[in-house]
């Protein structure tokens, strides 16, 4: 028994350290940029290893350089009640919460009813392996703090322990800073496409102008690409993505900025 005591122990203090290294690091972004992301270090090992090149672009930006237009189209895009919660959008969680329930009943349903299909045979003839239905993503319902704790300190895996910590992260990245200062970290870290991260390097690759004068509907369609940028890199002028813009843009006005 008292093995297994030390051995909590010892995790318990190895998580409050943890936590306690997250705490200096985010309290040291009050007065220092940060240079690089766990994703961006991460897309940086990825490219270097499968491309001959390496093409980057991030240029920081001060908040107030940053067009308003851009804010509010991400704002509106990504989480629309920046402005007002503590981190985490309670109502989403709660959604999110239960549409991982109801994904993961599906699929244990799934598997089930391959089962049922594929029954046991005779020993001479061995029933055919069963192909496992592939796992749900973890839906998270992330706001922009618990995307930016994500991209700042974590890794990509989907589990609910990593959102777990993503969780606790943001709660700490809004008791530490403001929210405009949040938003002006995320807006100069997130992904644009390959290799193209921050709000500067965004309007340069795509509209060859700066980031202060990107125009609402320009906003509105980086905003678009966020969820998924390598994908909307190659598809810039599809369908999707300019019906998409159009409705953020009629919306910027309601989005609110800290």
């Amino acid at each position: 028994m008292k093995p297994m005591l030390r051995w909590l122990s010892l995790v318990a203090v190895a998580l409050v350290l943890l936590q306690l290294f997250f705490v200096l690091r985010i309290a040291a972004m009050l007065v220092i940029d940060p240079q690089s992301t766990a994703f961006q270090r991460s897309e940086v090992w990825r490219i270097a290893t499968q491309k001959d090149t390496l093409r980057w672009r991030q240029q920081w930006l001060g908040y107030d350089k940053i067009s308003n237009h851009l804010k509010r189209a991400v704002i509106a895009s990504e989480d629309d009640g920046f402005a007002n919660h503590d981190g985490v959008d309670w109502n989403a969680l709660e959604k999110a919460w239960q549409k991982n329930v109801k994904a993961e009943e599906l699929a244990a349903r799934a598997q089930a009813r391959m089962a049922a299909r594929n029954p046991p045979k005779a020993a001479s003839k061995p029933a055919a392996p069963v192909k496992p239905v592939k796992a749900p993503k973890v839906v998270g319902g992330s706001t922009i703090t618990q995307q930016l704790a994500k991209n700042l300190f974590l890794s990509g895996e989907r589990t609910f322990l990593r959102k777990g910590q993503e969780f606790v992260l943001a709660l700490l990245l809004e008791a530490v800073l403001s929210k405009e200062r949040i938003l002006e970290i995320y807006l100069n870290n997130v992904e644009w496409g390959e290799g193209v991260f921050g709000a500067e390097a965004a309007a340069q690759h795509y509209f060859r102008k700066t980031a202060a004068q990107l125009g609402s509907y320009e906003a509105a369609r980086l905003a678009v690409m966020l969820p998924r940028p390598k994908y909307f890199e190659k598809l810039p002028n599809s369908s999707y993505v300019a019906g998409r813009a159009a409705l953020i843009a009629r919306r910027l006005e309601s989005a609110e900025l800290p």
